[in-house]
């Protein structure tokens, strides 16, 4: 059973860094390597060294519900935010890796505040113009990746939903452009559409 971390646990990253004379602090992460189609997402955020926003935890535990009511108290709190796309067609391109570094790296690099230091959930090697850690499961065990996490999630699922309405066909609003069974089906019965990965589904065609 996985460990569940409370408010005073997941901020003891960024405490220590606070007491080390870091003041702005933040943290990115993205959403959005393993579908089929549409982008990967990455979102950069710093929030105030008192930020007490309760919940904050890998998005992909959270209801839609929770990560919406979320994603609003954290942009509202964040003294800087970022949010980032690389679509489909440059992943086709430069491969899902680079297209997730190069992501990141635009995230944090557009933040209008500076920071002293970036926390990136697992991530290495990025082109960035701050001092930065990569934190192994970042997403639930540190607060700014977390946080990072669910303006990444709720961005890439509401581009998704309105997919949805241009190509019904595949569930996106459900699936999210994830290989579900019903989606599938659809790209077997009717093939791909424009949002999709061609590198990702190359072996449709084999």
């Amino acid at each position: 059973m996985k460990k569940i971390y409370n408010l005073e646990e997941k901020k003891k990253i960024e405490n220590e860094l606070y007491q080390n004379g870091f003041d702005f602090i933040g943290g990115a992460d993205e959403v959005g390597r393993g579908p089929l189609a549409g982008p990967v997402v990455c979102a950069a955020v710093i929030l105030p060294k008192d930020c007490t926003i309760e919940g904050i935890d890998d998005s992909k535990k959270l209801s839609e519900k929770k990560r919406e009511e979320l994603y609003q108290k954290i942009i509202d709190e964040a003294v800087a935010y970022s949010i980032e796309f690389v679509f489909h067609d440059e992943i086709d391109e430069i491969n899902i890796l680079q297209a997730t570094k190069k992501c990141m790296a635009k995230a944090i690099n557009n933040l209008k505040v500076e920071p002293d230091m970036m926390l990136i959930d697992a991530l290495t090697g990025l082109e960035i113009n701050c001092p930065s850690k990569g934190i192994i499961h970042g997403d639930a065990v540190c607060y700014s990746i977390g946080a990072a996490s669910i303006i990444a999630k709720v961005t890439r699922d509401r581009y998704m939903v309105d997919m949805d309405k241009i190509y019904p066909e595949y569930g996106f609003a459900k699936n999210k452009g994830y290989g579900t069974k019903e989606h599938m089906d659809a790209l077997r019965n009717i093939g791909p559409c424009p949002i999709h990965r061609k590198s990702f589904i190359g072996f449709l065609h084999r």
